[in-house]
């Protein structure tokens, strides 16, 4: 029957939106939000994430703020809003003042429910100055894996949302995405000054997408043979822009109906292509990781990966684009071993110790306080530089950051201790990223059944081989776990002597796989273990 808040978001969200069923997961958060507690919510895409604060933002007193990278997702979300009568505006770089000025004056007088902005918005005082005087009750955070330095799509300007949370008087948040394993939802909680929030984590098997991994010369030609193949509209997604270029024109030659997409291409070139997609003008877009977060078109029947991803999170996420209408859909992986020398290049680099410590002495050099503008001048240095070594220096503990200010923090490292300390933040964040990069690599190679160990990387548990993915089709996956009464089971909370604390996301009969705080994921032997001592269950 549920709470009487669950009740209650279930009967608003019945009147105004017109849903009957609400999915799990849904309730508990709608009624979280509704009376006031932060909400980190994870749900596969598709999975009614607009509705969970939809329904909470006409229960609480207040206009809501939703920020989204993705200018043509807000223009979606404003004009569905429209059509059930609901006031909804957008801010963005080609808003006029006029419009600005009207859209905030609504938003005061209470004549308008949501405003829809992109972080880099946030960036401005009087668009925050404006924003706190109309008080608003909800700060929705979309996509918010963007947050997190360990995410797969980490975006700076996300950052300062924390800060933003504090100036905008500290409305309730809620923090909303498709995709977050464990490290990643720690840090949206961290980098958004949560309070007390409330994790909902839905399930992320996607039963109807099969999923299937096949080995790869390079050159593309069986790529395009198997997307020619394949029921269609589909995605294709590739690692560079070169490859999204090729791949397109080899698909054209065939007769498919294919454009590619990339940042190196004009804004309108881009926009074209996705509207044509849209619209079933398109069969296949080939792109780079530019193309599809918040692409809401649910008859999507493949995604092709023609080269491995950096991360099961950034897999993850855009296989959930395919079978959104709940059809049978497809994923394949084009594997070679290889193309992982490229992901490692770009997971490589390490800032300059050096740039580090000129940040915080400059810092010193201000007074212990200054701004990021002011900071880039006098550095000459870019926006997206500062702003990636004030998150270092921020991490190591030499500075406080604000939506723009800067500050050094209290009993702050001289510069030199500083930029080392900082560095060394960097270093971890750069192993970790290899550790991701290495469970990639282990769900290309597996044996076992591949939906059991992808789901297994977010911390849920399949009871046995799916039946459905390759593995299990050819006769070679294995239940992983182990039965019976066992030491360090799936999900125990263990202590490493070197890494430190973890939990166990994957158990076999030889071996741990383990997810730890600090040193990322890890497989660990388990004869090692037992033998050496290696590891102690936490409790």
């Amino acid at each position: 029957m549920g709470t009487s808040a669950e009740r209650r978001v279930e009967r608003v969200a019945r009147e105004a939106l017109g849903l009957d069923e609400l999915r799990p997961g849904q309730p508990e958060a709608m009624a979280a939000l509704a009376e006031g507690r932060d909400t980190l919510v994870v749900m596969p895409t598709g999975g009614g994430k607009s509705a969970v604060y939809q329904v909470p933002a006409l229960l609480l007193d207040g206009p809501t703020l939703v920020v989204s990278p993705l200018i043509a997702l807000q223009r979606d979300q404003v004009e569905a809003l429209r059509e059930r009568d609901e006031q909804a505006v957008r801010l963005d770089a080609g808003t006029s003042k006029g419009e600005r000025e009207s859209s905030f004056e609504s938003l005061r007088a209470g004549e308008t429910e949501f405003l829809f902005c992109a972080p880099e918005q946030l960036a401005r005082p009087d668009v925050v100055r404006e924003l706190a005087a109309a008080k608003p009750s909800l700060l929705v955070v979309d996509e918010a894996h963007c947050v997190s330095a360990w995410g797969h799509d980490f975006r700076p300007d996300y950052l300062r949302l924390g800060a933003v949370a504090d100036a905008l008087g500290r409305p309730v948040v809620a923090a909303l995405t498709a995709t977050a394993a464990p490290p990643v939802r720690a840090e949206i909680v961290e980098r958004l000054r949560m309070r007390d929030p409330l994790e909902v984590v839905c399930g992320f098997d996607r039963p109807n997408i099969s999923l299937e991994v096949r080995g790869t010369t390079g050159d593309g030609e069986d790529v395009a043979e198997a997307v020619e193949a394949l029921a269609k509209p589909g995605l294709v997604y590739t690692a560079t822009r070169k490859r999204a270029a090729e791949l397109a024109g080899r698909l054209g030659e065939r007769g498919v109906r294919a454009a590619a997409y990339h940042a190196g291409m004009r804004r309108a070139d881009r926009d074209a292509v996705q509207e044509a997609f849209m619209a079933g003008e398109l069969d296949v877009v080939v792109a780079t990781n530019a193309f599809g977060m918040g692409i809401d078109k649910p008859d999507v029947r493949f995604v092709v990966h023609a080269q491995v991803p950096g991360s099961l999170d950034s897999y993850y996420q855009e296989i959930g684009r395919a079978g959104r209408d709940g059809e049978p859909a497809a994923a394949v992986l084009f594997y070679r071993a290889e193309d992982l020398g490229m992901q490692r290049f770009f997971t490589g680099g390490l800032p300059d110790e050096d740039a580090l410590a000129a940040v915080a002495r400059a810092l010193g050099e201000e007074g212990g306080r200054t701004d990021r503008k002011h900071l880039r001048e006098r550095l000459g240095i870019t926006a997206r530089r500062v702003t990636s070594l004030l998150n270092l220096l921020e991490k190591a503990g030499a500075v406080r950051l604000g939506t723009r200010s800067v500050a050094a923090a209290e009993d702050a490292p001289a510069p030199e201790e500083a930029a080392r300390a900082a560095r060394e933040v960097a270093e971890r964040h750069r192993e970790v990223e290899r550790t991701r990069l290495e469970m990639m690599r282990r769900y290309a190679e597996t044996r076992d059944c591949r939906r059991g160990f992808l789901l297994g990387y977010f911390g849920e548990r399949l009871p046995g081989p799916c039946g459905a993915c390759d593995t299990c089709l050819a006769g070679t996956a294995s239940h992983p776990e182990p039965a019976g009464d066992v030491r360090f089971p799936m999900h125990a909370r263990v202590e490493h002597v070197e890494w430190g604390p973890g939990e166990v996301i994957r158990r076999e009969e030889d071996r741990l796989t383990v997810l730890f705080h600090e040193g990322g994921y890890r497989e660990l032997l388990l004869s090692a273990v037992t033998e050496e001592g290696l590891l102690r269950e936490a409790g």
